[in-house]
Order: structure tokens, then sequence, then C-alpha cells
């Protein structure tokens, strides 16, 4: 077990012991894909959505050149027109091409199976040579194994480095294999589906699907099959074709539809911007890795509404402009709640991953502990008049915008930042999670205080002697104003233990020299720190606290 996947289970575990994250309807064994949050992980989770709706739309941030804007908020429903998507292209190609394996059932999608083989080779590829075969056999964001022999005189470590910078964005992982069980051809050619590329000219048509087989078992696997990823639903009494609807698969469109209502009714001027909160659902065929690729999921996403560059004037914030602030602006919010560390990595999307549509988009990612590769939190991208486009062409319904300034009409171009709050709220955990043997529990949670479920705790320290008397009035005073618990059983080290796992910054302690001179104690969680301050301090210090 590696040291990475052994943190992981730790968290895991505590995040079950201590009721921040549960699976979904345990007593029935469960169901793949779903999760429910506990007591603390749906205050933890609560926070992040309500630092996100207060810092980006109730007061959203100054814009470049100092231009300030407006941001407003709507509540779209789950479930929309079937046309909506079919408008966005999520229907008929919103699907992914799977393989079943026949012995032991499990379902993967056919471009996470393309296997590399390098042999012997003295001169890694050009990386417009790996790009392009790649693009052409299995898309631009496949999966890759690629399984290195060492070379005479050479080893893995050689090849890996050089392969990895000539991938760019892809996923690559690094495999060493012996060289006896490696194919008999020198140099590296591409498999999937049964199909070889680069092959020397006296290989080719030789089959090799026996080397794409189910990487579980060995068992031989179907052909591909495409699988639609929405959950479909009726709506209506009758389970017919012309009743079928779909559970939302994202919460962007219900912004797109709704973009001409929200200028009608809100008087705003462009540039504006359109945020939504809200549960999305896709029908993922392997989600893994604990709740970040999740069956049900929240998102947190803006669609900015900016100026085309054709009718920006001089001076004008640019639409690229505007999403070089965004990108900013919402790396630096990671940051700001906690993710200071190596393992936060913007990484700006290559022209080969781009949609077509797009100019730009940053992938703010993540290194997990389950992961050897940084993973997505969210994506910033620059998506032209791509949707507003759409939807005007398929309602039939006017989605231009009119400047009253300079009286021109225009589609305007869309920014947009996208972001999971269920995966976000999974990075908040990991990066809490601290380990001190020295400790009376050595696991503790270091949230940043603005997202921590409970901000403070109070203990008399004893549940005798009067001390009661003095730490329930200082409970009761700080539970007006933030989230605090109250807690006279066990030793006092146990109680601080406890308080430590659920990440609670402070906790106010009432022991016998209180009785004398109207003190307490007030423990850090981050150093076990104590001071001592006046009890009628308590609320007030706190709240200079929980201001970092």
């Amino acid at each position: 077990m590696s040291q990475s996947t052994d943190v992981m289970e730790k968290i895991v575990a505590l995040c079950r012991r201590r009721g921040f994250i549960f699976g979904s309807s345990e007593i029935y064994g469960g169901i793949g894909g779903f999760w429910d949050y506990g007591p603390l992980g749906c205050e933890l989770k609560r926070n992040i959505k309500e630092a996100w709706w207060s810092d980006m739309v109730r007061n959203p941030p100054i814009g470049p050149k100092g231009v300030e804007f407006q941001m407003v908020g709507v509540d779209c429903s789950i479930i929309m027109n079937p046309k909506v998507w079919e408008a966005s292209g999520h229907v008929g190609g919103f699907s992914d091409p799977m393989r079943d394996c026949k012995e032991c059932k499990l379902r993967y999608r056919s471009d996470y199976l393309i296997k590399i083989f390098l042999v012997q080779v003295d001169e890694i590829p050009k990386e417009s040579t790996i790009h392009s075969a790649l693009d052409k056999i299995a898309g631009k964001t496949a999966a890759v194994s690629l399984l290195v022999d060492a070379a005479p005189g050479t080893s893995a470590a050689d090849h890996g480095p050089a392969i990895k910078r000539a991938m760019g964005a892809r996923k690559v992982q690094i495999v060493t294999i012996p060289q006896s069980d490696m194919p008999p051809f020198s140099l590296i050619y591409w498999i999937i589906d049964g199909k070889n590329y680069f092959m020397p000219s006296q290989y080719v048509g030789t089959s090799m699907k026996d080397m794409l087989n189910c990487p579980n078992c060995g068992g031989e696997l179907t052909d591909p099959r495409a699988f639609n990823l929405m959950f479909q639903t009726y709506v209506g009494a009758l389970q017919e074709a012309s009743n079928i609807a779909y559970l939302r698969p994202e919460t962007a469109q219900g912004i797109f539809a709704n973009f001409k209502n929200v200028m009608d009714s809100s008087r705003v001027k462009i540039p504006f911007g359109i945020a939504q909160m809200g549960k999305a659902f896709r029908n993922e065929i392997n989600p893994r890795n604990y709740t970040f690729r999740s069956r049900e999921f929240e998102q947190m996403e803006i669609e900015f509404f900016c100026k085309g560059d054709e009718f920006c004037k001089a001076g004008e914030v640019t639409p690229i402009e505007w999403w070089e602030f965004w990108r900013d602006v919402r790396i630096n919010w990671y940051k700001s709640l906690g993710l200071k560390s190596e393992h936060l990595r913007p990484r700006n999307q290559t022209k080969e991953e781009l949609a077509h549509y797009s100019k730009a988009c940053t992938d703010i990612e993540y290194l997990f502990p389950f992961s050897d590769e940084p993973q997505e939190l969210e994506g910033v991208a620059h998506r032209g008049t791509f949707d507003l486009t759409q939807h005007q062409t398929h309602s039939g319904k006017d989605m231009t915008y009119f400047d009253d300034e300079t009286r021109e009409r225009f589609t305007p171009t869309v920014i947009e930042p996208s972001a999971g709050a269920d995966r976000f709220t999974l990075a908040v955990i990991c990066e809490a999670y601290s380990y001190d043997e020295s400790r009376a529990s050595p696991e503790f949670m270091r949230f940043h205080p603005r997202l921590a479920p409970i901000k403070a705790a109070v203990f008399p320290l004893v549940a005798k002697d009067g001390l009661p008397e003095i730490a329930e009035p200082i409970y009761r005073e700080i539970k007006k104003h933030f989230p605090a618990q109250y807690d006279a059983k066990q030793s006092i080290g146990k109680r601080y233990a406890r308080m430590d796992e659920a990440g609670t910054p402070f906790c106010f302690t009432i022991d016998g020299q209180s009785k004398e001179d109207s003190t307490v104690t007030v423990r850090n969680r981050d150093d076990a720190s104590q001071i001592r301050i006046d009890k009628s301090r308590c609320l007030e210090y706190l709240r200079e606290q929980l201001r970092l």
C-alpha cells in the first residue's frame, strides 16, 4: 500500500466515524456513486457554498481596469424541456464508447483501454506525431497507460519524463514491465479496439485483440457500445417516447435558457454574470475515488456575459482579459480558503484539448491522495458565443443583447467559471487532514476558520463546583452568532481530541481559576497553544480570530 493510499483510507475512515460523509442508503448495502453528508459534512459543504455565494454573487470582485459589474442568481429546475439538451449537444453527443468484461462484468470506457508500447527506441517521437495519432484513434481526452521497456543501457526513468513532456496535458501512467513480456516490435505503436497503428509493414493486419483484455481479470471484452451519461426519466402518466425527459447533467444550461428572462426582469447591463448552485446528475460508468466522481453532485457555476472582440472599443476590457481575470479570481479564492499547498495546480488546456468553440480554458486542479496526477476542481472557460447561439437556433427565440449606448445588437461572449462543490469539499478535507502523534487524538482537521463546521466549543472542566453555571451563559452567547458545542463529559483531553477531529478552531475551558479571576482558557486547534482571557471577551475574541 502506498503512503498516499494509506492517507486516503485514513481520511475516508475519519469522515465515516465523525459524520462527515456516509455511503448513501448504507443499511441496504449502499448504491454506487451516491453519497450522504452527515452532520459535520453538511455544515462544511454549506459553509463552502455560502462562501462562494457571498464572494462571487453578493459581493463580486472588481473587474479589470476597475470595471464594476452586476452578478445575479437563479435557481433552475433539475428537469427541463428535453429540447434544451438537444440544443446543448448532450442528447446524441453526451455518451461514451463502453466495453464490458464477459467474465467479471466490469465496464470500461474504450478510450481508457489504450495501450502504448515502447520497445528499445533510441529517440522519443515528436510531440506533433504523438498528439495527432492519439487524436485520431482516441480523441483529445484519452487516458493513456504507457508501458516502457528498459532498453540496454537505459531505464524506464530515462524514457518516462521525455514521453510525459511529449504527451503534454494528457493523463499518462508510466509502467515498467520486463523485457520478456514486451511484444517483439522495436518501435512505438498504438492498439485500440484490436486495431494496430504505426506497426512495421510485416505486422500490418496482425490481430492484437488479445492485448486488449480486462484490466481487472484479463477476460475478453465486448465490442464498444455507446452509453448515454444522462439519467432518463418520464414526465406524465405514460412511459412513452413523447414523455422522455432527463435529469440535468449540468447547471449551466438553465442559466442560458433564462438569459432573456434575467435581462428583462433585472435591468442588468453587460458586462454581468448569472450564477447558480445546484445538483446535477451523470450516469458515470465507473464512479470512483470516493466522492470525487459521483453520479449525483453539486455545482457552483457562473456564466459571465461580455462584449466580443469586434464590439470592444479602445480601452474596454476584452473577452480574453475577462477570462484571465476570472481565472485568477478563482485560483486566489481557493488559496484564500486554505488550499495553499503545492497540491493546488492550475493548468491551461492545450490547443488539442480545447473544445472547438473555446479560445482558452484553465483547469484548476488539486493533487488528491488517491491519484498520482492532479484532478480538476474547476474549469474556467472562454466559451465564445456558442451556447447562446445554439439556443437561439434551436428555440427560434432572440438571444442577442442590445446596447443602449452604442445602439449595437450582438450575441454576448461567455466566460464560464464552473466549480464542483463536492470536489472542493473533498479537497478541503484532504488539505485539512493532519497527523500528530503527540496529541490525545493524533488525527485532526486544520479547516480554514471560515469553513470549519463548528467554530467553538465550551467546556466546564468538571460538571460540578459551579463551573457549568459559568460555562453555559458563555456557550449560549456564542451560539447566537456561530455554530458551537457544549461538552461536559469525559476528560478534557478526550474533549479536545473530539473537537480536533471535527476541525473546531477554538475551545473555551472554564476551570477552578475561572471562579477566582473570571478568566477562561482558550485553546488553539492548530498548535494546541493556550492563553487566558476574561470570560466577558469570549465572543469578541472569537469574532476577531474568525476574521482571519
